[in-house]
């Protein structure tokens, strides 16, 4: 079976391509059983803001991509243009350089390992996890670890939510004037709650389709929880709103926005949208008094504290190649299997037919000593006739 890795990202495809691409947590499942089913022996697939990627041991990279389309129920020319086909060892490089953040739109960031993690856990539980990809997220997460152990790729406070504070600093005076509300409870969320409570703002808030959810987050902040349906009410009384959801459908419209800009007599909102697909409809960017801004606008500013990172690249390099050598070894050891099963399979049927021999003579009364001299004789030919064969071919 060929090991590939089949997907797009943010250097391949802009937001507005890689939201239609999105696989949901509630699906994943069932597009796995479909993958397993007809297109694939193994297959994970890592879906985030930033990537949408398929690793696959298999033989039918040309389907799966055909199969990707269809799935999201779009015609293949319009996704071919910004796709990528890894195969064998670019797979398996790509795949180690993702998992030390060396692929991600913020260098070093390490949120992408706990995705691939989470990646593989979901094969698994699917039944679409074999020992190829096993292996290869295994080796992927130890090849992260000795990179952020060894080299200062981790270094110095790069991330998308340390751009959502920089770029709010910008457009308010001071944030310890202004109201915050966080959309969503998860991993980024939390992360991006943590930098601008740093700030001190006046006042903080999380709304979540879970209120206990909600309500253990906001605890941490000293803020409140309020319940997402409420929005359409109290979207006016915040000055920043930060939303990363796992929704399907935006949760924010241009009209609720709209409204919300009427109650604060058009005094300006910030809105980062941290969510693929987007939380807040891109409307919402023609409206005067907003400025709203995506995952992909914020990769612009994050460039800051990036060079103490990108010294550490080559290092990063060197340790990746060392350990995608060892890999690239272990996936050729485990293609010499079958063969040597069937070496071992062809040496046993001669050892028996020769030992039935050499009984049925011993049985007819020949000398024992014969027998056993044309057993030995006729033995060593037969293992070694195969053998002698192939390395008389490269001679000639």
């Amino acid at each position: 079976m060929a090991l590939y890795t089949l997907g797009l990202n943010h250097q391949t495809a802009p937001l507005a391509v890689r939201e239609r691409v999105v696989f949901h947590v509630e699906r994943l499942r069932e597009a796995l059983d479909e993958l397993k089913r007809g297109l694939a022996h193994e297959a994970a697939i890592l879906s985030t803001c930033n990537r949408t990627e398929l690793y696959v041991s298999g033989e039918q990279p040309a389907a799966l991509a055909q199969w990707l389309a269809q799935y999201h129920r779009l015609q293949p020319d319009e996704l071919q243009r910004y796709l990528y086909t890894l195969p064998r060892e670019q797979a398996v490089r790509h795949a180690f350089r993702v998992a030390s953040g060396l692929d991600s739109m913020v260098l070093g960031e390490p949120q992408i390992l706990g995705q691939m993690k989470e990646a593989a856990r979901a094969a698994e539980s699917a039944g679409t996890l074999g020992t190829v990809l096993h292996k290869l997220f295994q080796r992927s997460f130890a090849v992260a670890k000795e990179v952020r152990s060894n080299t200062c790729i981790g270094a110095a406070s790069v991330s998308m939510a340390a751009a959502a504070v920089k770029l709010a600093a910008r457009i308010f005076p001071s944030l310890k004037d202004q109201s915050v509300l966080f959309i969503g409870a998860g991993e980024m969320i939390e992360l991006t709650a943590t930098h601008f409570a740093a700030q001190a703002p006046a006042r903080i808030a999380v709304a979540n389709r879970t209120l206990e959810r909600g309500e253990r987050l906001a605890s941490r902040f000293n803020g409140q929880a309020i319940e997402l349906r409420s929005l359409a009410e109290q979207l006016h009384e915040y000055d920043i709103v930060v939303s990363s959801t796992a929704s399907s459908l935006p949760i924010l419209g241009k009209g609720l926005v709209e409204r919300a800009l009427r109650s604060r007599r058009h005094r300006p909102m910030f809105m980062v949208d941290l969510a693929v697909p987007r939380d807040i409809e891109p409307e919402v960017a023609e409206l005067d008094d907003v400025f709203l801004y995506t995952v992909d606008d914020l990769a612009q500013i994050v460039c800051a504290n990036l060079d103490e990172r990108r010294a550490a690249v080559d290092q990063a390099e060197v340790i990746i190649e060392t350990q995608v050598g060892q890999f690239m070894r272990w996936m050729e050891a485990r293609a010499s299997v079958p063969l040597i099963r069937a070496l071992r399979d062809q040496a046993e049927e001669a050892r028996r037919q020769e030992l039935e021999r050499a009984l049925r003579l011993l049985e007819r009364g020949e000398p024992p000593a014969k027998v056993m001299e044309a057993l030995s004789r006729s033995l060593t030919n037969k293992l070694l006739h195969a053998p002698t064969e192939a390395l008389k071919k490269p001679a000639k």
